[in-house]
């Protein structure tokens, strides 16, 4: 952290695209220092963009409020719980006003990283994702699909990458998955690395281990049904549908049913 005169700046790395937040509230320093350890660049890096934060004047209990965002006039306009963000993309500059909770921390960069994967091609995805053999392993689902049962089943040497928010966008290599700090019911932040998505399985629960390949316009119906995206403005939604669909186009997506036991690993 760099701080000038009571003033910081921590930039936080994730995908490959940092974000920087600049403020003097030491109580949100610490937090972002301590929450996203692992995922931290050097206070002078470069960021894909800034936000300059201030403490929320009311907090917002809890973790169930909904998110709006909206688009006017070429900025974002964020809000969820104690959480109020603006952000102008064309100037890569923003301002909020959140609590030093994780609730606002996190809701922030994920909502903002949405808006950025529009424009790379990538987009967050509400699935647990590991990587094994040099390929990561995407396991998409709703809640209680078995995400976090998968991720208990993992063998040694699988590396957790996240056990709930995956994060896919192109590179040289295809379509690469990276470590997040987002975390599910394991609470276990994923590791900062990334590796090429070898293939999807979209869980549910069964007697017995079965996998399917999915036919084109079914993995791209159900990838969709679990991205991870809060703006209604058109542009932003065709450019996510765009990004699945060349995703689908150049990544096996199968279904999974699984009993829970360990050899699941292996059919995969």
């Amino acid at each position: 952290m760099h701080r000038e005169s009571a003033r910081f700046r921590v930039v936080i790395n994730i995908g490959g695209l940092a974000i920087g937040f600049v403020g003097t509230d030491p109580a949100i320093a610490q937090s972002l220092e301590r929450r996203y350890h692992a995922y931290l660049a050097s206070p002078l890096a470069p960021a894909a963009c800034e936000f300059t934060v201030v403490r929320a004047t009311a907090r917002v209990e809890g973790d169930n409020a909904g998110v709006e965002i909206t688009h006017h006039d070429g900025r974002w306009f964020i809000r969820r719980g104690s959480l109020s963000a603006e952000y102008d993309p064309v100037a890569a500059r923003g301002s909020a006003h959140l609590d030093d909770r994780p609730y606002d921390i996190d809701s922030l960069l994920r909502i903002v990283h949405t808006l950025l994967l529009a424009s790379e091609g990538g987009f967050l995805l509400h699935a647990a994702s590991a990587v094994r053999d040099g390929h990561a392993l995407v396991f998409a689902g709703a809640s209680g699909a078995g995400k976090t049962t998968i991720c208990r089943l993992a063998p040694p040497d699988a590396v957790l990458l996240t056990d709930e928010i995956s994060y896919l966008r192109p590179t040289a290599y295809g379509y690469t998955a990276f470590g997040t700090p987002f975390t599910g019911e394991l609470g276990i932040p994923g590791m900062p690395i990334s590796a090429p998505v070898r293939a999807v399985y979209l869980l549910a629960h069964g007697d017995r281990t079965r996998i399917e390949p999915m036919r084109p316009a079914e993995a791209v119906r159900s990838v969709l049904r679990h991205v991870l995206f809060f703006a209604t403005e058109p542009e932003s939604v065709q450019a996510v549908l765009n990004a699945v669909c060349q995703f689908t186009r150049s990544t096996p997506v199968y279904r999974l049913e699984f009993r829970p036991e360990p050899d699941v690993w292996e059919r995969i």
